[in-house]
């Protein structure tokens, strides 16, 4: 060994990457980041997904109240409607229950005429 080979500490051969073995890039950046960089990234990553999870539980919160109270509404208008509806076809019942009579009343008058000898 020369001298310059003795002061250096002898490095083990490992072969990183894959099957070619040469480095990917994903292998590089992970050996290339220091640990503490690596474990705030994901840190932040697992604070960032809560808060994203937080907001849709709230957002789906909110569609479930506006959906209720649409639902609430829609069943509001359609009783009103059906109420309108029911008082128009009971008006209707006694318009033709009216007519009816009328109309018996007005052929029993024709009929006592018809039967009137001249």
């Amino acid at each position: 060994m020369s001298e310059e080979n003795v002061d250096q500490p002898k490095q083990k051969s490992m072969r990183i990457g894959n099957e070619s073995g040469t480095k990917t890039a994903a292998t590089q950046r992970i050996m290339v980041k220091p640990l503490p960089v690596i474990l705030d990234e994901l840190d932040d990553s697992i604070r960032l997904a809560s808060e994203a999870a937080k907001d849709a539980r709230e957002a789906a919160e909110e569609a479930r109240r506006a959906g209720e109270k649409a639902a609430s509404e829609a069943a509001r208008v359609a009783a009103e409607a059906i109420a309108r509806v029911e008082q128009t076809a009971n008006n209707a019942m006694q318009l033709a229950n009216l007519l009816n009579l009328a109309v018996k009343d007005a052929l029993v008058a024709v009929e006592k005429r018809l039967s009137e000898k001249p």
